[in-house]
């Protein structure tokens, strides 16, 4: 008989219909954003997808902690960029090297020509080449200001950090993404 480990710390009761009805508005308004945040930051789908459901996972367990100082998109965010720094790091530590090739192809639409699909993965490629390139930090601040488009105070609350570091930061971090795609060429 195979052994069961314990239990959630913090597990969801059907018991509680109100908190689960929460929890599913919660997830309809913000997954989509949290598996597009994830995917741009791991690069793989199947692994964003894992990591979107482990967020919220995380979050329905941990909602007692929810102060309410930010708004809940803020504080899925950071459960979500700390996650996905957890992941790539464990990743990275038995260099493994997720591939975004399938990626570009879903998202491309069917009625598309096969000259346009191949130039868009293509650019796809070029484009997470030089996301790989670029320091982590720097990777995160383009990927929320360009893919979740939210406002400089929004990251500096998100990354702990002063508006005026993120606007510097965000400079340098756009330099080194253009210098970095300029090599994959």
């Amino acid at each position: 008989m195979k052994e069961v480990g314990p239990a959630p710390q913090n597990p969801v009761s059907v018991e509680h219909p109100v908190l689960l009805e929460e929890c599913g508005d919660l997830y309809e308004r913000h997954s989509r954003a949290i598996y597009y945040l994830a995917l741009r930051f791991l690069g793989d789908p199947q692994k964003a997808e894992d990591a979107t459901h482990d967020v919220f996972l995380k979050a329905i367990r941990n909602m007692d902690q929810f102060r309410g100082e930010a708004s809940a998109r803020t504080w899925l965010y950071r459960i979500a960029i700390n996650h996905c720094h957890n992941l790539r790091q464990a990743w990275h530590d038995r260099h493994m090297f997720p591939s975004s090739d399938s990626t570009i192809l879903e998202t491309t639409v069917a009625t598309e020509s096969p000259l346009r699909i191949l130039e868009t993965k293509e650019l796809g490629g070029r484009i997470q080449t030089a996301l790989d390139a670029i320091p982590p930090e720097y990777r995160l601040l383009l990927l929320l200001v360009s893919d979740e488009e939210l406002r400089y105070e929004q990251i500096g609350a998100l990354t702990e950090q002063s508006t005026d570091a993120v606007r510097g930061k965000l400079h340098r971090a756009r330099k080194a993404f253009a210098a970095a795609f300029a090599k994959t060429e």
